[in-house]
């Protein structure tokens, strides 16, 4: 069996012995992909008592899973789709979800401002939402005359206003959420590397029987024997499966802005159509911060770099941002920071030129199935756990083990602790986040303290834990995704590193040398990736 991190610390040391050992061994599931589909998948096989292994080729959440609209939604527009079944799901898997790690995943008001002659009244986007609660099982809106927003809203442009009708998604830390449902399924027995890209499927008698993956941090290679293989690599989807249709991975960017909040300070997310092309988009407070977003394009760059926001998409978040809160006057020099996500939308093999806009495609997935292997294709965070059990139930015949009712709750009750120092909100926000591992976060609360990092939710202390118990393999795991510090702070935390490195360098076990070249990488992975791009010239 493999050994158990020494101590519960599940760090690169703990890793480099575990390799050898993981190709050693016969596994029943090889999960492929370490966002929040592969981490569902690890999740709800490893409490079903299957052997299963989850391989990640850069780091946890590092694709779509840390750069999403860290929105937890039933897919309101979905409905005027005519995808009832997928929102019907996702509203109640919203619900399970804000019961199960509350702290993680919390309430979010949004409110859609209604303007005389635009589409859709009050009447219609009412009726829509009935029909939302309905599936949801519970009436959740209510409208608001001009004199009641201006109160919800100040600041909201008012010209033509006839008021705004409020309804309830909710949010939460994407990143984080993969992470704490990678917990869950290391508790029931299921392991989780990063840092391993498959570089092919393993065939025997045109069956997959497994995976070669190259350590990233190495070079060296290591063939991986299984009686199934998941791949739940989202945009990367169709590399390495072998193809028998039309139907494809399209991928979609959406790009996003960070501002201060107070530069645009909100209550509540304002859902609203862009006048440029009729697309919604949305303004909401998140992490301590003001999220403006999100885009819908084609992404023509290669998958392995990190998305990026372009000059033109900047633009079109920001003339958006005028459109509904001009007095505020929100210029690039107010942004913190930016990331985009590359979308895994399945699409039916006709060419985008064909004609079908981006926000046209649906966001139903798919499974592609081969013997030994299948590929989950598309899907939504909110359905993960629905997902999960779906490929589990195609691999079933491969594994020859049964998908056993074992209950549906994906998460445990976090141990109820009282740590000094912290107020209740900070105390749900931690429960939320870290779950089984609250009791070994409580202990760095004790030696680090409960001070914060600058106006941050986010504690020292976390930043000490997650460089002994997090496998944080380089430094933008620990800033961008461990914690969103790399985000939240402005020039990347750039401000902050001294200190960041006086706490994680031992921690992390990196000398001198390794540090410098980390802090020189993640600055300038930061200022490509994560800042803005050069204006847009004037023709």
């Amino acid at each position: 069996m493999l050994d158990l991190p020494q101590d519960g610390r599940w760090n690169a040391a703990w890793r480099a012995q575990a390799l050898p050992q993981l190709a050693a061994q016969s596994w029943d599931l090889i999960v492929v992909g370490g966002g929040i589909s592969g981490a569902g998948i690890l999740r709800e096989a490893a409490r079903r008592g299957w052997k299963c292994l989850l391989i990640e080729q850069r780091d946890f959440a590092w694709g779509t899973s840390s750069r999403s609209s860290k929105m937890v939604h039933g897919g309101l527009r979905y409905i005027a789709k005519g995808q009832l079944g997928l929102t019907r799901d996702s509203v109640r898997e919203r619900q399970r979800l804000l019961t199960e790690a509350a702290g993680l995943v919390e309430p979010l008001s949004f409110i859609f401002p209604h303007y005389q002659g635009r589409f859709p009244g009050p009447k219609v986007f009412g009726g829509l939402l009935a029909l939302y609660d309905a599936l949801a099982g519970k009436r959740n809106h209510l409208y608001y005359p001009l004199q009641q927003l201006r109160y919800l809203l100040p600041g909201l442009r008012e010209q033509g206003l006839l008021g705004g009708t409020q309804f309830f998604d909710a949010v939460t830390d994407d990143a984080r959420l993969v992470l704490r449902v990678l917990g869950e399924a290391r508790g029931d027995g299921g392991v989780a590397v990063n840092g391993l890209r498959v570089v092919e499927l393993l065939r025997e008698a045109d069956a997959v029987i497994g995976v070669q993956v190259e350590d990233g941090e190495t070079g060296q290679l290591f063939n991986l024997r299984s009686r199934a293989v998941a791949q739940a690599t989202g945009a990367w989807a169709d590399e390495l499966r072998r193809k028998t249709g039309l139907e494809h991975i399209r991928p979609l960017r959406g790009s996003h802005l960070l501002l201060p909040a107070w530069r645009l300070p909100l209550a509540h997310a304002v859902s609203f159509m862009h006048a440029v092309d009729g697309r919604p988009v949305f303004v909401f407070p998140w992490e301590g911060a003001t999220v403006l977003g999100t885009t819908d394009l084609d992404h023509a760059e290669g998958l392995n770099t990190d998305a990026c926001i372009t000059a033109a998409e900047v633009e079109y978040l920001l003339a958006a941002c005028a459109q509904q809160f001009a007095a505020a006057q929100i210029t690039r020099a107010d942004v913190l920071s930016s990331w985009a996500g590359v979308r895994p939308v399945v699409s039916d093999g006709q060419p985008s030129s064909a004609g079908t806009k981006p926000s046209d495609e649906k966001r139903e997935h798919a499974l592609w199935i081969e013997p030994g292997c299948v590929t989950l294709a598309g899907g939504k965070l909110t359905t993960f756990r629905l997902l999960a059990l779906e490929v589990l139930q195609a691999c079933a015949g491969f594994v020859g083990q049964p998908v056993t009712d074992v209950g549906s709750a994906v998460f445990r009750s976090p141990p109820e602790l009282l740590l000094a120092g912290l107020s209740n909100s900070q105390q749900r926000r931690l429960a939320g986040r870290y779950g089984r591992e609250l009791p070994t976060l409580a202990q760095f609360v004790a030696g680090v303290g409960s001070e914060r990092v600058g106006a941050t939710e986010t504690l020292w202390a976390e930043l000490a834990f997650a460089a002994e118990y997090e496998l944080v393999l380089h430094l933008d795991d620990l800033l961008l995704r461990r914690t969103r510090l790399g985000l939240l702070l402005a020039g990347g935390a750039v401000a902050e590193l001294p200190r960041i490195r006086q706490l994680c360098q031992a921690r992390l076990g990196w000398d001198d040398a390794r540090w410098a070249r980390e802090q020189q990488d993640y600055l300038s992975l930061w200022q490509r990736s994560y800042s803005l791009p050069a204006p847009q010239l004037e023709q």
